[in-house]
């Protein structure tokens, strides 16, 4: 479990965090969202002890990050932005190397690097040099590292980077088993990601937390005019009046193609009921009626546009 109080982090006159609060529980996977500069990585390196904080107080499998750094470190898998890497040496090399540093004796590494090869798919690149290996293949060398020692919470930053499609789905479905044992934090900028696989998600700006909630709680708030879409069969302009009359309605757009009538619609809350008991009471068959959902994409836009205007 991660909690965070409170957290700040200043670089000389610059914040870089402004008082920040939020947990991650356990078998529960969060994205952590924001724009370029406004705290993301800062954030998740005070998590994982690589930088103090300059105020406030944070919790790492109950570990306090500062005053417990070492603790922290031996209990938290870290994947980071850029991944630190010898190019000279082979992976199995690498990942031994990387297992001696955190104490594991032979047969121990032997076992983790195993497993953590199997899970992070790479068998054909075992022996390779690591210099040699793609963008992708050297993000998977990354995260298993982080799984090597089998830690209590994963950090992850941009942890999909450079990976293929193929490549995308598989590490979705590996933080999702791995969310059953660990709590995981993972910042990106791929919002379909999010929505894949967060139960919950936090969108920071100028290093301020400014939205948390479920994917469809922060959706919910968008507000704004939904868009509907229909095709009826019958006259076109018979259809476009009877819709335009019914509440919630702000304008219709109708184009007739064959003896049915396409809409386009413009509507202050949900009317798909309205309109298909309309079309069903009228005689009118329907080919399509569906409502475009705002999407996580949206809030996320708004959300930065609001917090840019109650800044000025």
């Amino acid at each position: 479990m991660i909690e965070v109080r409170n957290l700040s982090k200043y670089f000389g006159n610059r914040c870089a965090v402004n008082g920040i609060s939020f947990t991650v529980e356990q078998s529960t996977i969060v994205g952590f969202l924001g724009p370029n500069g406004a705290g993301k990585t800062t954030t998740l390196r005070i998590l994982t002890g690589y930088m103090p904080p300059t105020a406030g107080t944070a919790r790492v499998a109950g570990h306090d990050v500062v005053q417990e750094s070492l603790a922290v470190r031996s209990v938290v898998g870290y994947l980071p932005e850029a991944v630190p890497l010898y190019p000279e040496m082979r992976v199995r090399e690498y990942l031994n190397f990387r297992g001696k540093l955190r104490g594991m004796d032979r047969p121990q590494r032997n076992a983790a690097i195993a497993r953590v090869v199997e899970r992070c798919w790479l068998a054909d690149a075992i022996e390779r040099p690591i210099g040699q290996l793609s963008r992708g293949f050297r993000q998977r060398v990354g995260l298993a590292d982080a799984l090597l020692h089998s830690p209590k919470v994963l950090i992850l930053d941009e942890p999909t980077v450079g990976l293929d499609p193929t490549q995308v789905r598989e590490t979705r479905a590996l933080l999702r088993e791995l969310a059953a044992d660990h709590p995981i934090l993972f910042s990106t900028h791929t919002l379909s990601e999010v929505e894949a696989i967060c139960q919950r998600i936090l969108i920071i700006h100028e290093g301020r937390i400014i939205a948390s909630g479920t994917v469809d709680q922060l959706k919910a708030q968008v507000g704004g005019e939904r868009r509907v879409h229909a095709e009826l069969r019958g006259p076109q302009q018979e259809v476009a009046a009877a819709v335009q009359k019914l509440p919630d309605i702000v304008n219709v757009r109708a184009t007739a193609t064959g003896g049915w009538t396409r809409l386009d619609i413009a509507a202050r809350n949900d009317t798909l009921g309205a309109i298909s008991e309309t079309a069903t009471a009228r005689g009118w068959a329907i080919r399509e009626l569906r409502q475009e959902t705002p999407s996580l994409e949206d809030f996320f836009v708004k959300a930065i546009i609001d917090a840019r205007a109650t800044d000025k």
